[in-house]
């Protein structure tokens, strides 16, 4: 019996004749769940190896009705929390078998023209961690692909979504800044479409405001340069009197303690107290250790993992949010009252 030339990939059929079997015993031996005994998949597996066969995922695809892709739409990536974020959910999907397509936005309302491909790419479920309109959310039900939010809620529709309680995250910083005396206070936002910045500015203002001592805001865009710049507008805007800055993540945070020590001979925390949000690896290193509240990741990105795979194979479950609780790192870069 001949086998395919070297310059012809081998079939499911070529393999079926080289095991002794039918061409459906190698469908189901390659089939996640399949049912077929050991003896037969050790001789399917065998016959594959030396043929150097792989099974056609697009022709699955086909038969199953399904791609075994999730889309991940992220925003910012310059963002240092979201590229462990995207390396959490690309390792927990890939060990149940399911591949990315990444999509990346350089602004959240960008996201118009990114759902566009989406649909063309007719992925199982998505993740996304952007804002969506509540039409952007129907057309999700329209073309039957499961979503769920990361970190935002769906701002009028019902929509499956995992979050970590920012609010809660801001009024703990704040309050236990207020306690260990400072009443001066900035706050360096995220850009103007990230419904994450937002959420926390809302929180830290709000919770300030009833402690009467609103806070000077500058806009920031979550990167290192606009926490130096922002710190710049803020000790002008206060004549130096800043005692206490809220920025809504770590890599801006790190980037106003390079600047407060560098540009203004400031001690941090000892003449500035900083705090961050997000709880990244380089906020621990030993010229930053941030004080900020670390967001579950692992927790998080599991949640989200489970949610859409659910979805995908329940079309009818009904949408939930779970909610985490980030944990305060007290790090070295603000004077915080004890617990």
């Amino acid at each position: 019996m001949s086998w395919p030339s070297s310059n012809v990939r081998p079939t499911s059929y070529d393999v079926a004749s080289r095991a002794g079997v039918s061409q459906s015993a190698v469908s189901r031996c390659f089939r996640p769940g399949g049912s077929i005994s050991p003896k037969t998949r050790a001789r399917v597996v065998a016959a594959a190896e030396a043929l150097g066969y792989q099974p056609n995922a697009v022709a699955s695809g086909l038969i199953t009705k399904r791609t075994n892709m999730v889309a991940v739409i992220i925003s910012n990536l310059t963002n240092l929390y979201y590229p462990e974020v995207l390396a959490q959910v690309t390792r927990r999907l890939s060990d149940r078998g399911v591949r990315v397509l990444l999509f990346t936005l350089a602004a959240e309302s960008d996201v118009d023209e990114t759902l566009a491909q989406v649909w063309r790419y007719r992925v199982d479920g998505a993740i996304v961690a952007a804002r969506l309109s509540p039409e952007q959310l129907r057309n999700f039900a329209r073309h039957h692909v499961p979503v769920v939010l990361y970190n935002r809620h769906g701002e009028g529709e019902p929509v499956s979504s995992v979050r970590c309680d920012s609010a809660d995250g801001e009024r703990v910083l704040v309050d236990r800044l207020f306690a260990a005396g400072h009443r001066c206070f900035g706050i360096i936002t995220g850009p103007s479409d990230s419904y994450v910045s937002q959420e926390r500015v809302r929180a830290a203002t709000q919770r300030l405001t009833e402690l009467s001592h609103p806070p000077a805001i500058v806009a920031g865009s979550f990167d290192y340069e606009s926490g130096d710049a922002g710190l710049r507008t803020l000790m002008a805007r206060t004549q130096g009197n800043l005692d206490a800055l809220i920025c809504v993540n770590d890599l801006m945070a790190i980037g106003a303690i390079d600047c407060a020590r560098l540009n203004f001979g400031k001690a941090v925390p000892g003449g500035l107290s900083i705090v961050g949000f997000d709880g990244v690896a380089p906020a621990r290193w030993a010229n930053y250790r941030v004080s900020t509240i670390r967001q579950p990741v692992g927790q998080m990105t599991e949640a989200a993992v489970a949610m859409v795979l659910g979805r995908i194979d329940d079309p009818d479950l009904t949408p939930e949010v779970r909610t985490f609780s980030g944990a305060l790192v007290e790090g070295g870069s603000a004077r915080l009252d004890p617990a």
